[in-house]
């Protein structure tokens, strides 16, 4: 691509354009009188999003946005959902594709520049056209994508109700299982941003991967730190164990330790909370480099497993929870 003329490179404006649609034309007070809504809770479901507010008379709304605000009105008169079930449904899509867009953006960036150099004219061009190129398979693999996993969730929810406890609503017997990157804060004085970035990147990869493949789910990561769930204690230590041995990588990786707890958890935002969650990241801090500790209701339930050893060590003080008795989960010789 030859140079590129200042007037060339896109603005604020083409990029939006790019990825919304024509310009804004409403201010918010008109977007939602034409939608039908109140400007209360149209201005709710934009915070929700993770939008700023704008000034009254600010020009910064589509036919688009018009057309999903009368979506999200239909739902009420109809009576599928009430105002508030659609805030927690908004807040969910704000903050996951936040993060997905962010995410997205940044390994394009990284696909297509050399980030160790300040982006020209012609490099934000070629990333706009790539982007334009993109952007029609990726939205229908979006949706794809995110189709199949209300799928998996929905069967999820079936599997485990037989788990749930009856004197607690939406209280699951779960295993909880927390995995982080050994002496991440030493690691992370010695390396340069970029190599930290590739070693972060790398082990959130490989655990998606393990905990996947196992049969587990991945709940969230956090840089040096990843945590799952699996309704099945066997699968949780499979899990666990190949976990621990795929990101050493046959001695080129990091080490990580394990901390597994098997009890009650409370879903709530795609998140587990609870004793159990809590006791499982105890454990893990406690682990030594390289090691899976579980506590009793784990080792209780993992008795006479097939592939799997136990070794009680001694009680141990966990903050917040008092003395607890830890248990070493190995794969069994042969």
């Amino acid at each position: 691509m030859g140079d590129v003329e200042p007037a060339d490179r896109p603005t604020a404006e083409t990029i939006e354009q790019l990825f919304v649609g024509p310009s804004p034309r409403y201010t918010r007070i008109e977007v939602a009188a034409l939608a039908g809504v109140s400007q209360s809770l149209a201005e709710r479901i934009w915070r929700a999003l993770g939008f700023a507010t704008h000034a009254d008379d600010a020009v910064a709304f589509t036919d688009a946005d018009v057309t999903a605000l009368k979506r999200v009105r239909g739902m009420l008169d109809e009576r599928l959902l009430d105002e508030k079930t659609i805030i927690r449904l908004t807040r969910a899509l704000g903050q996951t594709t936040a993060r997905l867009a962010q995410w997205q953006a940044e390994i394009m960036v990284g696909a297509l520049l050399d980030t160790g150099e300040p982006p020209s004219d012609a490099d934000v061009v070629r990333i706009m056209s790539t982007a334009e190129r993109l952007l029609p398979d990726f939205e229908r693999v979006l949706v794809h994508v995110w189709r199949a996993q209300l799928a998996a969730a929905g069967t999820r929810l079936l599997a485990v109700r037989d788990l749930a406890d009856d004197n607690v609503p939406n209280r699951l017997t779960l295993v909880a299982g927390f995995a982080d990157l050994v002496s991440f804060t030493h690691l992370s004085r010695d390396l340069d941003e970029r190599a930290l970035a590739d070693l972060v990147e790398g082990f959130e990869a490989r655990a998606s991967d393990v905990v996947a493949a196992g049969g587990a789910r991945m709940i969230k990561t956090l840089g040096d730190e990843v945590l799952f769930t699996a309704t099945d204690p066997r699968t949780a230590a499979m899990v666990a164990l190949d976990l621990v041995e795929a990101v050493k990588d046959g001695g080129e990786g990091p080490e990580i330790r394990v901390g597994l707890a098997y009890g009650p958890v409370v879903p709530m935002m795609g998140d587990v909370f609870g004793t159990t969650v809590n006791l499982a990241a105890r454990l893990t801090s406690l682990a030594r480099p390289g090691a899976i500790l579980v506590d009793a209701g784990m080792a209780e339930a993992l008795a006479g497993a097939d592939g799997i050893e136990l070794h009680s060590i001694g009680r141990r003080p966990a903050r917040g929870l008092g003395m607890v008795q830890p248990y070493v989960l190995r794969r069994a010789a042969g």
